[in-house]
């Protein structure tokens, strides 16, 4: 039998023990090895992957080494990689539950116009967050939303833009829309997404990139499925650990993060024809970001100087727009 499906690892310099879990949780799937395939990106780590990280269990596991920096060029990579239908995305610090991979390779054998789908990421914190983390609103890539299946197409396959929160009735952005986290796609569907970046290289710095926290490459990838006409699901029998190193739960690394990422979510939605926001002139951002200061008051706490933080990189999406 060939195998259904490759799950693919994208990492650089990975902490080992999350790494070593990660691949504990796929020895104990379900899915019969002969099924799958696994393939682990390593991103130029330092030391390789390859000089630690030992894949004998597995009869078609590979290391592939992608010298260029950036979470996006590592997918690309593993898609070319990939020779199967499906192509299941796992961080490098992602647990599996034990029937993800069976369960995910069922549901979109049954649905055949499903282009991507995901489940619930639950988390495994290193150390308690704080008492304000939970306002924040900032979910590090957790997900859980209810027992109901969902699903999602938009019904127009042509861009347009609107002026309001970034969707249209017929072109919404779920909230529940699949991210990188257990993300299972079709390759035919991957296609296409690897098509548009060759032809807009910007597109390559929406996700991180070194010292980068932009995480646009998700939204990014399945509007370009939605707008090919694939649907998207949300499965919450699709479950895994999203394991949290006390270094993302640090004031200084949630405010670099919601910076990056709201800047990177502006020009998302613009490349995709979507401006929720007007631009605005670059020599009015520092007049602009000090009127947000004001107003978030960023040092009565933590939360309020991270919001603020968040408030800027929209401000310089703005400005960046064309």
């Amino acid at each position: 039998m060939s195998p259904s499906l490759t799950v693919a690892i994208c990492t650089y310099n990975p902490r080992r023990d999350y790494f070593y879990r990660a691949i504990v949780a796929l020895r104990q799937q379900t899915l019969p090895l002969a099924n799958w395939n696994l393939l682990v990106i390593d991103n130029a780590s330092n030391p390789a992957v390859a000089d630690w990280l030992d894949l004998s269990w597995h009869p078609r596991a590979r290391i592939v080494v992608e010298t260029q920096q950036g979470l996006t060029p590592a997918r690309l990579r593993a898609f070319r990689e990939t020779q199967t239908e499906i192509l299941t995305f796992v961080d490098d610090d992602n647990v599996l539950a034990a029937n993800y991979l069976e369960q995910g390779l069922g549901i979109l054998t049954r649905s055949p116009r499903l282009g991507a789908i995901g489940g619930k990421c639950l988390p495994e914190f290193e150390q308690p967050p704080a008492p304000w983390f939970q306002d924040l609103g900032i979910p590090l890539g957790l997900r859980d939303f209810g027992e109901a299946e969902k699903t999602h197409a938009w019904a127009s396959p042509e861009p347009k833009a609107e002026p309001m929160a970034g969707t249209t009735a017929d072109r919404r952005y779920p909230a529940w829309a699949p991210i990188g986290a257990g993300l299972m796609l079709r390759t035919a569907a991957m296609a296409a997404y690897n098509e548009s970046l060759a032809h807009d290289p910007r597109r390559l710095a929406l996700d991180r990139t070194g010292n980068s926290l932009s995480s646009g490459g998700d939204n990014d990838l399945i509007m370009t499925l939605l707008e090919q006409g694939w649907s998207v699901g949300y499965f919450p029998q699709l479950s895994l650990l999203h394991l949290i190193a006390a270094g993302r739960l640090s004031p200084a690394y949630l405010r670099r993060m919601n910076r990056d990422s709201c800047r990177s979510w502006v020009q998302v939605l613009d490349l995709h024809g979507l401006r929720p926001w007007p631009k605005i002139s670059a020599w009015s951002l520092p007049l602009r970001q000090a009127k947000s200061y004001l107003h978030l008051r960023p040092w009565r706490s933590t939360a309020a100087a991270i919001r603020w933080q968040g408030a800027c990189g929209l401000l310089e999406g703005q400005a960046q727009l064309p």
